[in-house]
């Protein structure tokens, strides 16, 4: 039985925030986008606030038709060349402590834009060093973390971007095995837990994330199996959010988990050897992300 009622426990309301105002218009001015406001992330103004952005690179053009996803899909215009010094400008503007750098996926480039993560890490490492934020190791100015496609496997685009060493590498897997081929398009379940099981392998000192959406009609024990097939690959950290639906083309919600429930995969992920866990109604993938972060 499918839903649209949201619950009480996924309730938000609106806050006004000048602060948001001017990151939105800094935004425009550079002709930035951030996945914040392409995938209509309800936590936009609270992560803007505690000085966590995620950047969409490569442009606002998908090449992939993902069913749950409310970035545009088509044919994407050529890479911006400015768009690394771009970055790095607003990571400075805006003083930010961790930066998340995601893209839309380019399958129509040869390296899937990998080349173009590893020139915003460079970019965003050239900032001067601030205190307090130039300590811990993981970026000269805030700590880098990227969530990418799966660069259709091509293995020297994926040792091309560890080499550069990102703070954080995330892919997200997105939900369970049986329910990916109807929900993911030119991504497969198995074929990201090997994509994270190759980021390990080719830098073991990297941590690596991952991210599934509940409430597609998955089952409790197919998140759990999810949990332990991503660790089986040794991923560190882990986000568990409830899907809702971004327009009416996406998926509908199938059922809205309760918080007790997202309470138990937080303590089952932590029973299993995660690092670090999030899981709640509102986590999405660069939710709390810097937070995430603490004792890695």
């Amino acid at each position: 039985m499918r839903t649209t009622r949201l619950p009480d426990w996924l309730s938000k309301p609106f806050r006004y925030s000048p602060a948001v105002h001017d990151i939105k218009m800094n935004l425009r001015s550079r002709r930035l986008y951030t996945v914040c406001e392409e995938a209509r992330c309800p936590n936009q103004g609270e992560c803007w606030e505690r000085k966590t952005a995620t950047f969409m690179i490569l442009g606002d053009v998908c090449t992939r038709h993902c069913r749950f996803c409310s970035v545009t899909a088509g044919r994407p215009n050529a890479v911006d060349p400015d768009e690394p010094v771009k970055v790095s400008e607003m990571v400075s503007i805006l003083g930010l402590r961790h930066v998340v750098v995601t893209c839309v996926a380019r399958d129509d480039l040869t390296d899937g834009g990998a080349s173009q993560f590893v020139k915003v890490i460079e970019a965003v490492r050239e900032i001067p060093s601030r205190p307090p934020f130039s300590k811990g190791g993981r970026g000269d100015f805030c700590t880098i973390e990227i969530l990418t496609t799966d660069f259709g496997l091509n293995r020297d685009a994926m040792e091309m971007v560890c080499r550069a060493r990102p703070g954080v590498f995330n892919h997200n897997i997105e939900t369970v095995e049986r329910l990916s081929p109807d929900i993911r398009h030119r991504a497969g379940y198995r074929s990201s837990l090997e994509f994270l099981r190759r980021i390990k392998s080719f830098d073991p000192t990297i941590p690596t994330k991952s991210g599934l959406m509940v409430g597609l009609g998955e089952e409790t024990e197919e998140v759990v199996q999810a949990m332990r097939d991503l660790r089986a690959v040794d991923c560190e950290i882990l986000t568990i959010g409830q899907y809702l639906q971004p327009t009416s083309r996406n998926l509908p919600v199938v059922s809205f988990v309760e918080p007790r429930m997202f309470s138990e995969y937080e303590k089952r992920g932590y029973e299993m050897g995660f690092r670090s866990v999030s899981s709640g109604p509102f986590v999405r993938s660069s939710y709390h992300a810097g937070e995430m972060l603490n004792g890695i």
